[in-house]
């Protein structure tokens, strides 16, 4: 078995942000040699997540809608009491996902027709990394 791993850093512009990394993925897919096998794709840090979904602004944007509304910014949060501000953060990476398994058929990420892979950042404007992991034959 064949194992590949390779990072990615992001330093998001806003506070949320979702960042395509599908292209970034096929080619740790392409570079693993792994033809048939698994990718496994982690945020790195815990007030981030990882999605697969539809490269189409309208459903970015119903997402960041919906996952404010889920878990909203506000002053109130008991993390704060640490001195952070990021309550929301955290909450959001919950509701997305800290990673996504990916198949890897053929030697390429085995995704649906409409499906991306995105990064996304919940408590962005700073340095953070993801992880991507192939593995298989």
């Amino acid at each position: 078995m064949k194992f590949h791993t390779e990072y990615l850093w992001f330093q998001t512009k806003s506070k949320r942000e979702l960042v395509r990394i599908t292209d970034a993925v096929e080619a740790a897919v392409l570079k693993s040699g792994v033809r048939e096998g698994m990718a496994l794709v982690s945020a790195m840090h815990i007030t981030a997540g990882v999605i697969v979904n539809d490269d189409e602004p309208g459903i970015q944007t119903d997402f960041d809608a919906w996952i404010e509304g889920l878990a909203p910014f506000k002053e109130d949060y008991r993390h704060h009491r640490t001195g952070e501000t990021n309550g929301d953060a955290h909450l959001k990476s919950i509701l997305a996902h800290h990673q996504v398994i990916v198949p890897v058929t053929d030697g390429k990420p085995d995704l649906g027709p409409w499906q991306q892979i995105f990064y996304a950042e919940f408590d962005g404007r700073r340095r953070k990394r993801l992880i991507i992991k192939v593995m298989g034959e």
